[in-house]
């Protein structure tokens, strides 16, 4: 009797493995992490560096099953936009390739903001701002001043006061 359980044990995983096998790609089944890329193009840019022990933050990075995943989700938010009447262009992030410069060269001639470190990431006319700050007041005029860039429908507020990694509010790049 234990050698029929144990071989029907066998007998399943052998079955669940050959059914997930189409899923799993060469890097999983090696237990390797899978590569991640930026394969929406989701423009990711610092914009200041005067706080060098700011800790780099993590761009818009994918693997390929969460590709697969947001893909659906992402053509389905980027269209309704148009369809709604809030966007000219038929796919809202369609704008995020020319909004991320605007905001770039924004922050740096607005003068305010040149002893910060700081990137910007556009997603579907949303602006997330990461990086460092010198105080919350200025987190806070940096977050109203890219509100006024043409084409931002949002911004994500991520940045931190200081460079405590513990005080960081976003994913951050392994050292």
């Amino acid at each position: 009797m234990r050698r029929v359980c144990v071989f029907r044990r066998f007998v399943m995983a052998l079955l669940v493995a050959v059914a997930m096998a189409p899923f799993l790609t060469t890097a999983q089944v090696a237990g390797n992490p899978a590569p991640r890329t930026n394969a929406f193009n989701d423009p990711f840019v610092q914009v200041t560096s005067a706080i060098p022990q700011c800790p780099v933050p993590e761009g818009p990075l994918y693997t390929e099953a969460e590709v697969r995943e947001l893909a659906h989700v992402r053509s389905q938010h980027g269209g309704s936009c148009h369809r709604v009447g809030r966007c000219r262009l038929p796919n809202s992030y369609l704008y995020d390739a020319e909004i991320i410069p605007r905001v770039q060269r924004y922050i740096q001639q607005d003068g305010r903001f040149d002893d910060t470190s700081v990137w910007v990431l556009g997603e579907r006319r949303l602006v997330t701002l990461k990086g460092c700050v010198q105080s919350q007041a200025q987190s806070e005029a940096l977050e109203k001043a890219v509100w006024l860039v043409d084409d931002v429908m949002g911004v994500i507020n991520l940045l931190q006061v200081g460079t405590a990694r513990g005080a960081a509010r976003y994913p951050l790049v392994a050292p």
